[in-house]
């Protein structure tokens, strides 16, 4: 494959106003991220997340523990706040597509079609807007990222050669952090497997370094896997039975992973990424690096696709692995002089997918931003509980709130261990978590309380002798049904409204022993 030296690029009008669109759109997007940095609390998983920070283990039920390292720093310790958290995430997010960028300069890409791929980045919802959360999904994008760049091209570089040395362990070290960070990382190091079996790899799988990567991912992946295997698979048994009573292949299944990637990564640009998809296919035995982007594209889709066939409670983003390799392989086969980019993704069609998703990003800011916005929508058809962004308002009231009811309940009784705030559900407890002081203990009592079952043990904490219980209209709870032994002292609300609509109730109950006979 004849490819062009990186540094005899010409810099074309077309790569001017490629770099100059970058530019703007990153100056714009860090504008309004730092903006809903100072805005915007936690969605109910970000919390959890920062819950991870305060009970350090090598995996939780939903997630191996890198995102809880990462939280446990931003938060010096502790527990990050939205802010902190989110002025990270927001730079984080910024500098995304300039990583894309990089790593198709890696790739030897040339500069107009890496240009291109970054701009997809940089419009794409599920990275624009999906990436200013604090989330495994952001670890996972920079370590696969880098995974994919640094071993492509350390199987352009010599066999045995220091370059191909450095390249592979450099791979190595990210293939372990993103499997540390989610555990869809795996199927890249089975991609990476098959490729070094195939005949037009062998003078890399004779030497002892892409072997070495594999090492080295394996030796920063223990922990988890001894964590695991000392607590009976926890993590296993979540995602693969406790959460899947209801699994099966369905239509309804199907038609949501094509509705779901059409919304997370744009209509258009899901049909451009089918054509490159179809190229690659063609394209798999022409080079050793052609095969691994086979490979890095078809594993997750065989393994991650089946599931959220399969799975009801499947999200879109878990398909994201899929997406990521495909744009790299863009940039790459673009570049071939012997095959332009027009038979891969025309200028139209990059033009009009990147246009329709920044708008899509767009809108979405907008409604989480401006709560006027809430007025468009009826009020017959305004439903405040499915609107997501009202996740993100609330709770810095509502656990002021909580606060002082802690105090008041703790004045006669003088010992902190006597008051335990507690929810009915794990999105109440985890946003409880990250928003109290440590030195509060929060419990959950509802049937689905993810990992506090074991933070905070319900036989450990249900003697106390106050127990402030918080609900919001989301996850109602009766407290005659979660603690019967227990009576109500007092109860107060706080509303919170967006626009002219009520976004949230938060209900805080005060219970107390239920007095003997």
């Amino acid at each position: 494959m004849k490819r062009p030296a990186a540094s005899t690029i010409p810099w074309t009008d077309s790569v001017r106003g490629r770099f100059g669109a970058l530019l703007a759109l990153s100056a714009v997007a860090i504008a309004v991220r730092l903006y809903a940095a100072r805005t915007v609390g936690f969605g109910d998983s970000e919390s959890l997340y920062a819950s991870y920070a305060l009970f350090p283990q090598p995996a939780y039920l939903d997630h191996p523990g890198m995102i809880g390292l990462v939280a446990r720093a931003l938060g010096h310790g502790g527990a990050p706040s939205p802010a902190a958290a989110h002025a990270v995430t927001s730079v984080l997010a910024t500098l995304a597509p300039w990583a894309v960028l990089l790593a198709c300069r890696i790739l030897r890409a040339d500069l107009r079609a890496s240009l291109g791929a970054a701009l997809v980045v940089a419009v794409t919802p599920e990275v624009s807007v999906g990436l200013f959360a604090m989330t495994p999904d952001l670890v996972l994008f920079f370590a696969m990222l880098a995974t994919i760049a640094l071993f492509a091209r350390g199987l352009l570089a010599r066999a045995g050669s220091a370059e191909a040395a450095a390249l592979f362990v450099g791979a190595g070290v990210a293939l372990g952090i993103a499997c540390s960070a989610k555990v869809s990382g795996l199927t890249l190091a089975i991609a990476i497997v098959l490729v070094l079996a195939l005949p037009s790899a062998r003078p890399h799988a004779k030497t002892v370094w892409p072997w070495t990567a594999l090492v080295l991912a394996a030796l920063v992946f223990a922990p988890v896997i001894a964590f695991e295997a000392r607590s009976g698979w926890p993590m296993l048994r979540h995602r693969l039975v406790e959460t899947q009573h209801d699994a099966g292949v369905s239509l309804r299944n199907a038609v949501g992973v094509l509705l779901g990637q059409a919304v997370y990564v744009s209509p258009i640009l899901c049909l451009s990424g089918v054509a490159v998809a179809l190229d690659l296919f063609r394209a798999r035995r022409r080079s050793v690096v052609c095969s691994f982007f086979a490979a890095t594209v078809g594993v997750p889709l065989a393994a991650l696709g089946a599931l959220c066939l399969w799975s009801k409670v499947a999200e879109p983003h878990w398909l994201a692995p899929v997406w990521l390799p495909l744009l790299l392989y863009f940039a790459y086969r673009s570049s071939d002089a012997e095959r332009p980019s027009r038979g891969l993704l025309g200028r139209r069609a990059l033009a009009g997918g990147v246009l329709l998703a920044f708008g899509a990003s767009a809108v979405v800011y907008a409604w989480v931003l401006n709560p006027s916005l809430t007025r468009l929508v009826p009020s017959a058809a305004y439903d405040a509980r499915l609107d997501l962004a009202n996740e993100l308002y609330g709770w810095p009231e509502a656990a002021l709130d909580v606060e002082r009811a802690v105090e008041s309940a703790r004045v006669p009784l003088g010992e902190p261990s006597d008051v335990v705030v507690a929810g009915p559900v794990w999105m109440v407890c985890a946003q409880l978590r990250a928003a109290l002081p440590r030195e509060i203990p929060v419990g959950c009592a509802g049937s689905n309380v993810a990992d506090f079952a074991t933070w905070t043990p319900l036989a450990a904490w249900s003697r106390a002798d106050v127990v402030i219980l918080v609900y919001d209209n989301r996850a109602p709870a009766r407290h005659e049904t979660l603690f019967p032994d227990r009576v109500l002292i007092d109860r107060n609300t706080r509303v919170i409204r967006r626009g002219d609509r009520v976004a949230r109730v938060f209900t805080i109950e005060r219970l107390s022993r239920r007095a003997a006979g």
